[in-house]
């Protein structure tokens, strides 16, 4: 079973820094350069000073962010608390699909175990390179910046019940992010409720969401250090399976170096083998509803411009492709995707996805088809949300989606709290 406890977390102190507006950020991987510029610029204290650091002439990146989080520290901006505690977050928030929701969670530290049956399991593969990057920082800064977001399983509620007498005052801190998202956060340290949380979760499974890189960096960290202590804790966002404001929504992927007339012509005329192909009347409907059944995506490339639905003629072409694979990874889109198009017709290898050579992704279908359009990419696959059902089935088969199957909205921002690992 995972095991998870309050935390004696550092913190902004806000009398200090200012509101929370300023000083959080969105996790590391989804900012650009100019978005990072913008954060820095909103505030000295703002997290990507740390979480994503730049180091001013040319010197290393890792030894500034462990300079300036010293520095925080030094003069109040950051502190630690006396008593452990957990921190209940509530996001309200607008999806993708306009749909207005809320989703809670809190904040825990949770032991670092390898992945198996009744601890905590992965559902996505990951890249070698973000490891790395991570696991520099960790080593320079001994924090967790920023929080892994992890799902459990609660049918009764037990453990946000608990929590919930706790958070009807005003919170901590509030911060709204870039899309709209209110953020915000009480400190709950009475120990009656946290150990309602506990006993709630003595016995539960948990199965990362987003995070997965930051996650085997801080197994690769605890084993570095050795013996017992903080680092062989991680900071955790823990949100219930059950809970109505949770939603996935999907990635969409662009494919690049296709504009050799072989290549076309190779991979069109296996579309039109392989799947029931339907000119739709506008570019409004290239992302198919969700639901069950064969693989169902929408279809752009550049040269004709034109929006298709493509439909699997047969789930038994995906269960041959996936032979040895459990049964509800040959029901997941982007598994089937990946091996009839991209590893298959196109020949992708998985250093190829790894590192994004010929591959692209997208969260929105309006970006999708502005780079398909727009000559940044040859073609893009509109793909249907992954259930949340199907995505535990998959994680308890024991096997890894492939990379950016799932798209977790909203994200949890950096820079709410930290964890001291030293």
């Amino acid at each position: 079973m995972a095991d998870v406890q309050p935390l004696r977390a550092l913190h902004y102190d806000l009398h200090v820094v200012g509101p929370l507006d300023g000083v959080v950020a969105p996790p590391y991987d989804v900012i650009d350069p100019e978005q990072r510029a913008r954060l820095a610029a909103r505030s000295p204290h703002n997290v990507v000073n740390v979480d994503l650091p730049e180091a001013p002439l040319g010197g290393d990146p890792y030894e500034e962010a462990a300079r300036v989080l010293r520095h925080w520290r030094d003069q109040g901006a950051v502190v630690r608390d006396q008593e452990p505690a957990m921190w209940a977050l509530r996001q309200d928030y607008t999806g993708p699909d306009g749909r207005h929701l809320v989703r809670k969670g809190f904040f825990a530290r949770v032991r670092v175990e390898d992945y198996g049956p009744g601890r905590i399991r992965p559902h996505e593969r990951t890249h070698p390179g973000p490891k790395e990057d991570r696991l520099r920082l960790t080593r320079a800064t001994k924090a967790n910046l920023s929080p892994i977001f992890s799902l459990y399983d609660d049918p009764s509620g037990a453990a946000w019940k608990a929590l919930e007498a706790q958070v009807e005052g005003d919170p901590w801190g509030e911060a709204t992010d870039a899309d709209g998202t209110v953020n915000r956060v009480w400190r709950v340290a009475d120990p009656a409720a946290l150990a309602r949380v506990t006993l709630a979760l003595k016995d539960v499974e948990l199965l990362i969401a987003d995070g997965h890189h930051r996650y085997e960096t801080a197994r690769v960290y605890a084993e570095e250090i050795g013996g017992e202590g903080d680092h062989r804790y991680v900071l955790m966002c823990l949100v219930a399976l059950q809970d109505p404001g949770l939603t996935i929504f999907p990635t969409h992927r662009l494919l690049s170096n296709l504009k050799d007339p072989a290549t076309q012509e190779r991979l069109g005329a296996f579309l039109k083998d392989t799947f029931t192909v339907e000119e739709l009347p506008s570019t409004d409907e290239l992302r198919p509803p969700d639901g069950e059944g064969p693989l169902t995506m929408g279809y752009l490339d550049g040269h004709f411009k034109k929006p298709f639905r493509l439909t699997l003629k047969d789930q038994a072409i995906a269960d041959a492709a996936l032979a040895g694979f459990p049964e509800p990874y040959r029901r997941l889109d982007t598994a089937v995707l990946e091996a009839l198009v991209l590893k298959g017709v196109l020949g992708m290898t998985e250093d190829d996805i790894s590192h994004l050579n010929g591959l692209g992704y997208s969260r929105t279908d309006e970006e999708a088809l502005d780079l398909v359009v727009g000559g940044q990419y040859d073609a893009a696959f509109f793909l249907r949300s992954s259930p949340v059902s199907q995505v535990q089935e998959i994680a308890a088969a024991g096997v890894n989606m492939p990379p950016k199957s799932t798209f977790f909205f909203p994200k949890v921002p950096t820079g709410l709290l930290f964890h001291p690992l030293g």
